[in-house]
């Protein structure tokens, strides 16, 4: 596999509990070896009490300069104490404080707030609320002591005329199409990337009739482009009713800025509370990524916040950066920790410390880990999940590993056996040239003596056609010691013969020019790269006439059952097509945008 360009993050550690959350969970990951450089920086009330500015200029370079952003926790306070707590240096400068969080949103562009709200402990529900963050009723359009325009818009309302324009208060809520159309287009293709085969946008359209209205013109139009997922349009309340009562109901919730503030924390209670909540703030050229849970100052330095959120933080934030393989590792090991409530905090019913559910997330990682090819010296995938693999056809595991970020495919290396259909333990074989003018027998081919029944060779001649690596010899001693198939990254001869013999064989190319005295066997068991793909030692390697696929061994269980779910709903679709119903239909209806998750029940009305 070719080397992951290495990105950069900037961690801005925040106020509070920020630093102590963000120091623990950063240590845990520590596990995933990410191709990450992270680089620490300054913002929050810190920053404002001493300089003046709760994002200093330092700050934003650092932004400049790096590929995303991890957030801490950030401390606001009301008027009064902003200009209270600066230093008597700063103070009666004009200095005016503005949010961190709503700097970082304006002047990079985050439009997207992505809150995912997961069942952690029985996965009933997996659904995301998507906040509108640059207009609505936060758009910052809030006045108090209304001049002619603004007055003369209330002034036919009683209790308005009750009070008059200097003590009336009034705040617009603000919804462009520019707005409205780009947040709807990042809902749906959300939607489309995770599978989710319903997106809701959430309004008040009963009684906020004209903006409403506007949203579901914007709505019926832009859904043409997304023919697959089914749209609606709910009232907020009847929303927060059903995220209670029927949270499994949603895929994509997309909402202006002060409906998606309340529903997200909402969905944040809904899956165990704001200790669980991660969020991540997206645009077309910035995104940071924080935990919902506030500064909590008063916990700060006590060791009882709960890590879990920021550690499902940086699990969005790495799938953000194209990282879904150690995304997925991590969410599992947060999942397992807190299904368990052995070693969880407070808020989750337990006596843990911060440090102490980070360092049991960092265990389950470790284990999770311990048995990869990396680490392991031989393989340990059971044969019944190498047997279920290979009943698989290489497209349904090619979709499932896709579904996991893991590059499998071994370019360039087709079926020579016709209608063959095999998995196998890799056993790896390294080959390297030599001076073809010393003529001496290299015995290149005598490590077929001690490959282990239920194996799977793989040999690499870096792609060479000028000599073979594998004939009917070869295949007949590998048949009789159970060996299931063979990939060459290189040529084989005799292709009849073996034919005939059934035996799976991939290769590169086929020629006649012997390798006996070109090349000698350089290795056996270490890990060989073709392509894109590294083959270790004890991964499966599945092929049939599509060509050749490398399971990693962390992950073949997961493949087979994702892979098999695969083609259960390929199936219910071709029988749905069968029956009658439209493709596009039968697509939509059982989940093809997200076969790996199974067969799709038909959506219902709530």
């Amino acid at each position: 596999m070719k080397p992951i360009p290495r990105k950069s993050v900037a961690v801005l550690p925040g106020d509070g509990i920020g630093s102590e959350v963000v120091t623990a969970a950063l240590e845990a990951v520590e596990k995933l070896d990410l191709p990450l450089d992270f680089r620490f920086g300054e913002i929050g009330w810190e920053c404002w009490r001493q300089e003046g500015d709760p994002v200093p200029q330092r700050t934003w370079k650092l932004l400049e300069e790096t590929d995303t952003c991890l957030l801490g926790a950030i401390t606001s306070k009301p008027l009064r104490e902003t200009e209270a707590e600066l230093t008597p240096s700063l103070r009666g400068t004009g200095l005016t404080y503005v949010s961190p969080v709503v700097q970082l949103r304006q002047r990079l562009g985050l439009y997207a707030n992505i809150r995912p709200v997961t069942d952690l402990d029985a996965g009933r529900f997996d659904f995301t609320v998507i906040r509108e963050n640059t207009e609505g009723l936060y758009a910052g359009i809030d006045v108090h002591g209304l001049d002619e325009a603004l007055w003369d818009a209330v002034r036919h309302h009683p209790n308005a005329q009750a009070s008059g324009p200097e003590a009336t208060s009034v705040t617009l809520r603000l919804q462009t199409r520019f707005g409205i159309d780009r947040l709807l287009r990042f809902g749906f293709a959300y939607a489309e990337v995770h599978g989710h085969r319903r997106l809701t946008l959430v309004d008040k359209p009963m009684v906020l009739r004209n903006s409403s209205n506007h949203l579901r013109e914007r709505l019926e139009l832009i859904a043409q482009e997304y023919p697959d997922i089914e749209t609606e349009i709910l009232n907020v309340d009847a929303v927060a009713l059903w995220m209670v009562r029927r949270p499994e109901r949603f895929g994509t919730l997309v909402a202006e800025n002060m409906f998606g503030d309340i529903l997200s924390d909402l969905g944040a209670g809904v899956m165990g509370g704001l200790g669980l909540a991660p969020s991540g703030n997206i645009g077309d050229h910035g995104s940071y990524f924080e935990p919902v849970h506030g500064s909590a100052p008063g916990m700060a330095g006590q060791d009882k916040a709960n890590p879990m959120a920021m550690l499902l933080t940086i699990a969005q934030m790495l799938d953000h950066l194209g990282l879904a393989v150690p995304s997925d590792e991590l969410r599992h090991a947060v999942r397992e920790v807190a299904r368990a409530r052995s070693i969880v905090t407070y808020d989750l019913g337990g006596t843990a410390g911060t440090r102490q559910v980070a360092r049991a997330v960092a265990q389950e990682l470790a284990g999770r880990r311990k048995n990869t090819p990396e680490t392991a010296t031989t393989p340990t995938v059971p044969m019944d999940v190498v047997d279920r693999l290979a009943r698989l056809d290489t497209a349904s595991v090619s979709d499932a590993l896709d579904s996991l970020g893991i590059p499998g495919v071994l370019a360039g290396i087709t079926a020579r056996v016709p209608g063959a259909r095999t998995a196998g333990l890799a056993f790896t074989v390294t080959y390297r040239p030599v001076d073809h003018t010393e003529r001496r027998f290299r015995n290149a081919a005598n490590y077929l003596d001690d490959v282990p029944a239920g194996s799977f060779v793989v040999v690499d001649n870096g792609g060479s056609t000028t000599c073979t690596n594998w004939g009917s010899l070869l295949t007949s001693v590998a048949q009789r010691r159970g060996v299931r198939g063979t990939a060459l990254h290189g040529s084989a001869r005799d292709i009849a013969e073996i034919r005939a013999a059934g035996y799976p064989l991939f290769s590169t190319g086929s020629t006649m020019v012997s390798g006996k005295n070109r090349v000698e066997l350089a290795a056996t068991g270490q890990d060989v790269t073709i392509g894109d793909v590294t083959v270790h030692p004890g991964d499966v390697v599945v092929a049939d006439d599509n060509g050749v696929l490398v399971v990693p061994a962390a992950y073949a269980a997961e493949v087979a059952d994702r892979a098999e779910r695969v083609e259960r709903t390929e199936e219910a679709i071709a029988e749905a097509a069968a029956g009658g119903m439209r493709l596009d239909e039968a697509r939509s209806t059982f989940g093809y945008a997200r076969p790996w998750a199974g067969p799709a029940l038909p959506s219902d009305d709530a």
